[in-house]
């Protein structure tokens, strides 16, 4: 990419001047270049002079000019690119890219066609990204929603950067919440049947969705488990509820377009014997001890707020609590090969990642593979006023009855609209309206306006060329050299989100690219009497499409080609 040449070209001026003794000898820190915030400042700049400064000895501003210096001599392969160098303010090195450079980027993305905004980073690592990983004991809530648009997007930008990326759900099947709602399921059952179950069990499932598991196993054995003994009926609902509730959620995902790669179950943990070696493992090291009847792992020795039970005492079944089976899931990840572990959490987790990063230091091993995302929650509104209960239910909104309601594109943009550490107040009415204020209508209406721009052109029997032979430099006008300015940022706007573990910021991308392609019909007939000029812009305006529509793609938000 074209700001990687222009890094290179500022290195290269810097050990020129150097040679010939307009700099010091110093040595030259890697650098990164960096967009202006105003547009006559030029397409790139780079504050290097301000950061070498004192190891120069000389005022930045006389170090930007021998830098421009020797640029302007030396011989390199980006130095065709640039049309100007100026040195601004205290120091910085402003370059305006000539506009044949400028025009070539639609040749170039044209080449590229889908793949164009992929690169690949000099340094791939082998990544999982854990997401939603919700108890399979109810269906997916919004949480969860913003969770899955969020995490899938996130690891669509990371694999468009190069990274091995794997999708994984972590399945909390183990423990007490599943034998209660096995328990809340059989009681529901049983009513079926005429039969006085007694209360749904303290802490078990009440919602709507209970029953209809219920009448759903009811309809495909009939009476079976009503005479059954206690133990039989509870173990048949407690594979019955987990498996039919994990499908559903399952469904639920892939109609969102969220399809992973791993279902990682946690009671193979325990069955495998991984969470009691862990146990033995942090015994043997020295970490844990006794108190109050539970054994407990003294996180606090790294860095942890407060001390984390590992066992219960046996007045709470003595049993391991949730810390030995998260630790035991990091170490077969690492097992696996994955050098980089990103976990996405609701703002609820906001302990776990120091207790994880304690109990890894306290195994002797590197805290620094992981990486935590908090999310905030997700409200939604109609007409103003807070939704918070389903119209069919009296309960809670399922993320399910979300999709049935604004679709999957409306909900998959704007639950990835909004910065993960920001609450998002989700409205109704906004997401299901076809006008401009709808920031994924306002988007997809660009991308059909230039479908429909090229069926016209058609329509009026105007063949578009292969651009090779294209006078793209009939691209004069200042809003066709904005819209080719945005596009040729797309591989570093990808590069930047994934960087910064910011997937928000592809929407932002998109939304500034509509506006400009709009700007640009606004202000630029396509279609013209001018053959050559018409073949440009009808180029121009495919540049465009393949830029909405590859960051729709990352967005996992269709392009419809008319609305």
């Amino acid at each position: 990419m074209v700001q990687y040449q222009l890094a290179a070209l500022l290195r290269r001026a810097i050990e020129h001047a150097q040679e010939v003794g307009s700099l010091p000898e110093f040595e030259v820190p890697a650098f990164e270049m960096e967009r202006p915030a105003r547009k006559e400042h030029g397409d790139w700049s780079s504050g290097i002079a301000l950061v070498v400064a004192r190891q120069a000895g000389r005022k930045p501003r006389d170090i930007a000019d021998a830098i421009v210096a020797a640029a302007e001599v030396i011989e390199h392969d980006s130095r065709e690119h640039v049309a100007k160098f100026e040195v601004a303010g205290p120091g910085f090195i402003n370059i305006t890219l000539t506009h044949a450079w400028l025009t070539d980027i639609v040749r170039e993305v044209e080449s590229a066609g889908p793949d164009w905004g992929r690169s690949k980073l000099p340094a791939s690592e082998r990544i999982q990204v854990e997401f939603v990983s919700a108890n399979p004991t109810g269906p997916l809530h919004l949480g969860h929603g913003r969770w899955a648009a969020v995490g899938d997007t996130l690891a669509r930008l990371l694999e468009w950067t190069g990274q091995d990326v794997k999708r994984e759900f972590y399945v909390n099947d183990f423990g007490r919440q599943i034998d209660l709602f096995a328990a809340s399921i059989a009681v529901r059952y049983l009513e079926r049947f005429g039969r006085d179950a007694g209360p749904i069990p303290e802490g078990g499932y009440r919602g709507a969705y209970v029953g209809e598991l219920a009448a759903e196993i009811a309809a495909e054995v009939g009476d079976r488990y009503v005479e059954a003994p206690e133990s039989d009926r509870l173990a048949f609902f407690r594979e019955q509820g987990y498996r039919r509730m994990l499908a559903h959620q399952r469904a639920t995902l892939e109609r969102f377009g969220v399809v992973f790669d791993v279902w990682f179950s946690e009671t193979t943990l325990h069955d495998e014997g991984a969470v009691q070696r862990i146990i033995e493992v942090l015994n043997e090291l020295g970490h844990v001890y006794e108190q109050d009847g539970a054994r407990w792992l003294r996180t606090t020795d790294f860095g942890d707020d407060k001390d984390r039970v590992l066992v219960r005492s046996e007045a709470f079944g003595g049993i391991p609590t949730y810390v030995a089976p998260d630790i035991a899931y990091f170490l077969d990840k690492l097992r696996r090969g994955f050098q980089r572990m990103i976990y996405l959490l609701g703002a609820d987790h906001h302990g776990f990642a120091r207790r994880m990063c304690a109990s890894i230091s306290a195994l002797g091993e590197d805290p620094e593979h992981c990486e935590f995302m908090l999310g905030q929650f997700v409200h939604l509104t109609r007409a103003g006023e807070s939704v918070k209960m389903s119209k069919r239910t009296g309960e809670a909104v399922t993320f399910d009855e979300l999709l049935e309601e604004v679709g999957v594109d409306a909900a998959r943009y704007l639950l990835v609209r909004t910065s993960i550490d920001q609450t998002i107040n989700f409205d109704l009415d906004l997401a299901v309206s076809q006008t401009q204020e709808n920031p994924v209508y306002y988007v997809q209406y660009a991308h059909a306006r230039i479908c429909s721009i090229m069926r016209h052109a058609a329509d009026q029997g105007v063949q578009t060329e292969p651009v090779d032979g294209v006078a793209l430099e009939e691209l004069q006008h200042e809003s066709e050299l904005d819209l080719l300015r945005k596009i040729a940022e797309l591989p570093e706007a990808v590069q930047v989100a994934a960087r910064l573990r910011a997937p928000h910021r592809m929407t932002r991308f998109a939304e500034e690219l509509a506006a400009l392609f709009h700007g640009f019909y606004r202000d630029c007939r396509v279609v013209t009497e001018d053959a050559a000029l018409t073949q440009a812009r009808l180029h121009l305006a495919r540049a465009t499409q393949i830029s909405l529509h590859n960051v729709l793609a990352l967005l996992g938000v269709s392009a419809p080609e008319s609305m």
